[in-house]
């Protein structure tokens, strides 16, 4: 287990930094945790409980990827016999015996560059946003294209590749992921529990932001690896494209000389592929039929915030700004402002 580290990242966590970071303080292992700019006391309660704490400069801009490249530098300044680094966020419990698990994994696949497991959300009877992603984490197991930010990760992997983008301010995940596996790494999703997580999220407004991130992802990722064979996040961009703006764009436009049809037209289509979805997960998943309708009814509407957050990232594209951290628990503090 001395082959293992772990770096936490967080910001304005609370509690729910405490429960994560007294999920893995008992395992022995060196844990290292990145603020991005707390004003809760989350600082003083790392160090109060023996972490060692990363404090992000504030005069740079926050990204998660940024967060994690930092703390694994210090993780390594600390420990340089590190193989493996746990990464999780602030608002996760790592379960128990995962590390462990994860560690085997890793130590019989050689060609392993990240091992994941499964996420759940720690209350998804409290919203339908909490479930939606308690069913989104919810993966086939196996080779993966690509896993979350709650993962094992090969230290000599992340060292070939450079570490995440530190440019990103979402989708950093997936991204790094594509160049690991461009250099001839595998990504694993094992049946086995990993972690809880806290999404707190219980208003339509942290969705549609979240969604917005989401988009935005997307965006970015098809411009950075777009191209064949990848096709990194192209099919997703332009469905977010065609159905959250295109579509009802020409619609509204084509309303007054078709006197309704074209809205009639759209609706149609997206009823089209709310029923697409649905079947998919109703049938080929196993989902439940509540399941499956509230993740296809969202779905659906998504594509409008979603197209939102693919036009945030080309206007900040062509303006030469960064985009800010879409942060749907509230807005980011100082050091967060698009770079000029």
């Amino acid at each position: 287990m001395n082959q293992i580290g772990v770096v936490a990242i967080g910001r304005n966590e609370g509690e729910r930094l405490r429960r994560c970071l007294e999920s893995v303080s008992g395992l022995g292992l060196i844990l290292v945790y990145v603020d991005s700019g707390s004003q809760d006391g989350s600082i003083e309660l790392a160090r109060g409980l023996g972490v060692e704490v990363v404090e992000l400069d504030l005069s740079r801009p926050f990204s998660a990827a940024r967060a994690r490249n930092e703390g694994l530098e210090r993780l390594l300044a600390i420990a340089p016999e590190v193989r493996y680094v746990q990464f999780v966020d602030g608002d996760c419990e790592i379960a128990d015996g995962w590390i462990d698990r994860a560690r085997r994994e890793l130590d019989e696949r050689p060609e392993a560059a990240a091992v994941c497991g499964r996420l759940r959300e720690r209350h998804p009877e409290r919203s339908v946003y909490n479930r939606l992603a308690d069913l989104e984490w919810n993966t086939p197991i196996g080779e993966a294209k690509a896993c979350g930010g709650i993962a094992v990760m090969r230290v000599a992997a992340l060292r070939q590749v450079g570490g995440f983008d530190p440019d990103l301010i979402a989708g950093e995940e997936p991204e790094l992921c594509v160049r690991l596996r461009q250099k001839g790494w595998k990504i694993f999703r094992i049946d086995a529990e990993m972690a809880l997580h806290d999404m707190a999220m219980t208003r339509f407004r942290q969705w549609w932001k979240r969604t917005m991130r989401t988009g935005h992802a997307y965006a970015e990722g098809a411009a950075l690896h777009g191209r064949p064979p990848e096709r990194h996040y192209v099919r997703e961009t332009r469905s977010i494209v065609v159905w959250g703006l295109v579509a009802p764009l020409l619609c509204l436009a084509l309303a007054w000389p078709t006197r309704g049809a074209s809205l009639m037209l759209l609706l149609a289509g997206y009823a089209f592929l709310f029923w697409r979805v649905h079947r998919y997960y109703r049938g080929r998943r196993g989902w439940s039929p509540a399941d499956a309708r509230a993740f296809a009814l969202f779905v659906v509407v998504g594509k409008i915030p979603g197209a939102l957050g693919v036009a945030r990232y080309w206007l900040g594209k062509i303006s030469g700004k960064r985009s800010r951290v879409i942060d749907f628990r509230g807005p980011i503090a100082a050091g967060d402002s698009p770079a000029s």
